[in-house]
This record gives C-alpha cells, sequence and structure tokens, in this order.
C-alpha cells in the first residue's frame, strides 16, 4: 500500500527518486509504468497494478469503438520505467511537460498506486480533495 507524501527535487536528467520505503524487490525487478494522471500529474503503477488496471479496461461492456479510444489514450501514453540503483527513475520529457514538472515535486501515495506533482499543483489539488473527502465521507455516513 502507498502512502504518505514525499518531497523531491528533478534532477538534470529528469529522474526522480521512489520513496526508500517503496522500493520493494518487485519494483526493483519490474521497474513501473508511469502514464499521464486524470489531474494533471504523472501516476505510477507497479507492472502488478497495471496489468489489473489493463484487464479491467479490456473486460468491461465497452462498445469496442469506444475501447479503442480508450485503450490508445491509455496506452500509447504510458512508459514501463526501469528503477536505477540509487531507486530513482526517469520521468519522459512528454509526462513531464503535461504534468508541469520542472524542479521540486511531490510524489503522494495513492493506495494501489503513486502519484507525482508539481510542488505548486500539489499545494492546490491536496486543499481541494481534503475538502472534497470530507463532503464525500459525510454524504456516505447518511446512506
Amino acid at each position: 500500500m502507498f502512502i504518505g507524501e514525499f518531497e523531491y527535487r528533478v534532477d538534470e536528467k529528469g529522474r526522480v527518486p521512489i520513496p526508500p520505503k517503496f522500493r520493494t524487490e518487485e519494483l526493483k525487478k519490474e521497474g513501473v509504468v508511469l502514464c499521464p494522471g486524470m489531474e494533471k500529474c504523472v501516476t505510477i503503477y507497479p507492472v502488478s497494478e497495471w496489468k489489473k488496471l489493463a484487464d479491467s479496461l479490456t473486460s468491461g461492456p465497452v462498445v469496442p469503438s469506444k475501447l479503442r479510444k480508450l485503450n490508445r489514450a491509455i496506452f500509447a501514453t504510458a512508459f514501463n520505467i526501469e528503477i536505477d540503483g540509487q531507486g530513482r527513475i526517469v520521468i519522459p520529457v512528454q509526462l513531464r511537460q503535461y504534468a508541469n514538472i520542472t524542479e521540486e515535486v511531490v510524489m503522494t501515495g495513492a493506495n494501489t498506486y503513486l502519484e507525482l506533482w508539481s510542488k505548486q499543483q500539489w499545494a492546490i489539488e491536496k486543499t481541494s480533495s481534503q475538502e472534497e473527502a470530507w463532503h464525500i465521507i459525510e454524504s456516505l455516513e447518511r446512506h
């Protein structure tokens, strides 16, 4: 389970470390899959979680033409990335541009995956998410 938030700096080669407590043998061996997140972040999946996501997207009751578009949108923009000996991953230029990532970043746990945010964008998203989370929790309690 990925939890917490971690501040890092992107180095001159576009690398950022995976938090040490998340550097499992599985991640070191298989690497990770990076793709654009829904809210202008980079989503980082362990390969095992990416395979689950891929299976769920291809086995649902989706019209074939919509499934092709979905597959293009998700799989064409994904990158399989190795973790180097120092626990770092390279963030491809396309993903850094998409998420407005320059130097300062925040890597956040999101249960089964990680998200990488520009520090400025994370400050905005964190406030918004926390406010909405309490409203969602309150609505669940009423049902």
